[in-house]
């Protein structure tokens, strides 16, 4: 009841049809208190899945700009706590430690001052929470990994510029789309999304904007650009302007290091700060992993969105430019405050040197008050006195620290440590023993079919984690599953296909069948009940084969089963170019041009591995083939006979399709299994209960004929058989192949 009413609240907030709508992805309602984003966010996807527009689009909005208020929270009560009252931390306790620091205190006065210190602090913190983000404050907000993940991957304006092509807001949809495209510009689907959306008459060029470029980057491009144009005047402010809001973006993510969100987060990645016993352990090692946080917002803000590698030496480099340009326009006392702060980063840098020697020549005389810029002297001495903790808990409690900055003197870095990190900068790829593969269980050992044999591995496939085998169905039972689906395309089951056109060519047939629909179809009498048993039984052949092959150690689950059938159209096969369906991965969304596999929605993520297991060989084309990531150079092909078994992981590493069926049907059965237990197939299950019912009524019958009767399990395949003895066929016989 309450998700519904905050649901009709949300919708409340909508704009009335046809009144305009504020630009960009501004709050729905300023002033009110967010609410928890991860919520939002899972009924916005709820909504969209249901083709609820409006709705999915104000919830999704609505959990962006919580997101957001969260961030601002911590950064401005951050802010304002350090300077309450009270709340200031003591400055002895807090030497940088070394072997020979020396508190300036009485023993044990530092404690009780800290100790206090913090709880004002803490407790300043909690109502400023209170009074920006409503009762319960961040604990009420609080987040998961996934969902930062999600945001900083900006997936959110990926259903936002879908959602806004249906409601016919198509300048949104363009900002939502190109948003989504800064960040994932290797993204194939959204690259082929904005291809449409340049090419609609209706969306202005101006429509194509970033909705979350951080300021410091919109800065920093525009006075590169006018740097480049000779216009150091004009490039001036806005490089200045991208320096402060770099130092602003920094404070904000390293005020998110202090939040109980990133403490979770790094309690699972970082190893040797968690799970210490005692008071002072704890301390230090949460303090730790807050200053690694915090060491690590270097790297976040001088990564451009849809980059994986930040810019080297970003604030160096800025006040370089900022000193030339400055030189250039005739400000030589703020030109010497920048070259003066590069060389807080780079002492010995000849070039900085030069470039001051050169300023104070031109000056003609000393300038005693001027030095380095006030904010970078800060930001310098700062990092410098995390960066020794660091190294000094790294040395001393075996804690990890990966140094973001090359310009940290090497007087800050342990001797012990030294050596050690030379190393690992200097080694090779080369250097590393590669990982031995894993002795593969031999799968004839767990297999308990018979007349199963492997045809081709997956080095005689050129590819890895792939292999055909044959002898998985005898001709009768190809028969069976081919009667099947003819029988259920003419009962008009199509498992969701509201054309008979397939879905992936304008020149084939194609008719889908799942086990829930067989077995439905089975008790309506529409097809065969042997058929729809035998569909079941296979699909459970094929799992059990693959896990033996595959993945003995962990167990595999039906995730999804599909009897389909392609069938070539006469009379428009002639010079056809198209595939029966086009390159692609399982579990993942290929891009071709740059050879990598997306594994994010609307990939179904879950799948592990796929099979596809052929009923047939009387048709014209229709083979299988793998691809290199590409989607051109041809790998393998393998031609579809009865029996035969396709298995293969189903991730980038297995790019495949399927060549056009030009003539006569082409039928398999195809099958997908996770290791997630909980995207198992749950129609399979109905499906077996619902075939079941009258078998148990004729077992019942039997019994009390039979009253002897060893009552234990029966294999599959001595259940399979006494079916078919019922049914007056033939008993199943495997055949070597």
């Amino acid at each position: 009841m309450l998700r519904l009413l905050h649901l009709l609240l949300l919708l409340l907030l909508l704009p009335p049809p046809g009144t305009p709508e504020p630009p960009g992805l501004a709050a729905l309602s300023p002033g009110a208190y967010p609410q928890a984003p991860d919520l939002l966010y899972a009924d916005g996807l709820r909504a969209y899945a249901a083709g609820a527009w409006a709705s999915a689009v104000a919830l999704l909005r609505e959990a962006l700009r919580s997101q957001a208020e969260l961030g601002r929270m911590r950064r401005d009560c951050g802010v304002r706590c350090t300077a309450e009252p009270g709340a200031a931390l003591p400055a002895a306790p807090l030497d940088v430690p070394g072997p020979d620091s020396r508190p300036r205190l009485a023993p044990g006065a530092w404690e009780p001052l800290l100790l206090r210190a913090a709880l004002r602090r803490a407790e300043c913190l909690s109502h400023c929470a209170v009074r920006r983000l409503g009762p319960g404050g961040a604990a009420r907000l609080r987040v998961g990994s996934a969902l930062r993940d999600a945001f900083r991957r900006r997936e959110p304006y990926n259903y936002l510029q879908r959602a806004y092509y249906q409601l016919k807001k198509l300048d949104l949809a363009a900002a939502a789309a190109h948003t989504f495209f800064i960040a994932n510009p290797k993204h194939l689907q959204m690259r082929e999304d904005m291809a449409k959306y340049r090419r609609m008459s209706g969306i202005r060029l101006q429509s194509f904007r970033d909705l979350e470029t951080p300021p410091h980057w919109a800065a920093y491009d525009l006075g590169l650009e006018l740097l480049g144009r000779q216009e150091a005047g004009l490039a001036l402010p806005r490089l200045e302007e991208a320096l402060q809001e770099s130092l602003a973006q920094m404070e904000s993510c390293r005020a998110g290091c202090e939040g109980p969100e990133e403490q979770q987060r790094d309690e699972e990645e970082e190893e040797g700060t968690g799970n210490q016993g005692g008071l002072y352990e704890a301390i230090a090692g949460h303090w730790i992993r807050v200053l690694q946080c915090r060491q690590r917002c270097v790297g976040d803000t001088a990564t451009r969105p849809g980059r994986s590698f930040p810019v080297p030496d970003f604030l160096p480099n800025q006040l370089r430019r900022l000193h030339e340009a400055h030189a250039q326009v005739g400000n030589l006392s703020q030109a010497m405050e920048n070259v003066l702060s590069v060389l807080l980063f780079y002492p010995e840098d000849e070039t900085a040197k030069e470039a001051l020697n050169q300023y104070q020549a031109q000056l003609g005389e000393p300038r005693p008050g001027l030095g380095p810029r006030e904010d970078i002297r800060q930001y310098v001495l700062r990092s410098l006195g995390e960066k020794r903790q660091l190294y000094y808990a790294m040395e001393h409690l075996g804690t990890s620290f990966k140094d973001p900055d090359p310009w940290t003197p090497t007087a800050f870095i342990p001797e012990t440590l030294r050596e050690k990190l030379r190393e690992d900068q200097e080694q090779r790829p080369w250097d590393q023993e590669p990982p031995q593969p894993k002795p593969l269980t031999d799968w004839k050992d767990v297999l308990l079919l018979e007349g199963v044999t492997l045809t081709q591995d997956a080095r005689q496939l050129n590819g890895s984690e792939r292999a055909v085998l044959d002898g998985l169905l005898t001709p009768a039972e190809c028969g069976v599953l081919l009667q099947l689906a003819k029988d259920a395309a003419e009962a008009g089951a199509r498992s969701g296909y509201r054309g008979r056109r397939s879905p992936h060519t304008p020149h084939e047939h194609f008719d889908g069948l799942t086990v829930l629909k067989a077995a439905q179809l089975a008790r309506a009498g529409a097809v065969g009940t042997q058929g729809a048993k035998l569909l079941l039984e296979v699909s459970e052949r094929v799992r059990t084969l693959t896990q033996a092959y595959f993945s003995p150690e962990r167990p595999l689950h039906l995730s999804f089963t599909h009897l389909v059938c392609r069938s070539a159209i006469e009379g428009e096969q002639e010079q056809r170019m198209d595939l029966s369906h086009p390159v692609h991965a399982d579990n993942c969304i290929l891009d071709p041009d740059t050879g990598e596999c997306w594994r994010e929605p609307p990939a179904y993520t879950y799948r592990d591995y796929s099979g596809l297991l052929y009923l047939n060989d009387d048709f014209q084309g229709g083979d299988l083939f793998f691809t290199e990531p590409n989607a051109l150079t041809v790998r393998a092909q393998v031609r579809p006979r009865c029996g035969r078994l396709v298995a293969f992981s189903s991730g980038g590493e297995n790019p495949h399709g399927v060549w056009a069926v030009t003539r006569g049907r082409r039928c398999a059965l195809a099958l997908w299994h996770t290791w997630a237990s909980e995207h198992k197939e749950q129609e399979w299950t109905e499906a077996k209960e619902l075939l079941q019912e009258p078998e148990e009524k004729e077992d019942e019958e039997e019994e009390k004929e039979m009253p002897s009767r060893d009552p234990s399990p029966e294999p599959p395949s001595h259940r399979l058989r006494r079916v078919q003895d019922k049914s007056e066929k033939l008993p199943r016989v495997r055949e070597e192949l």
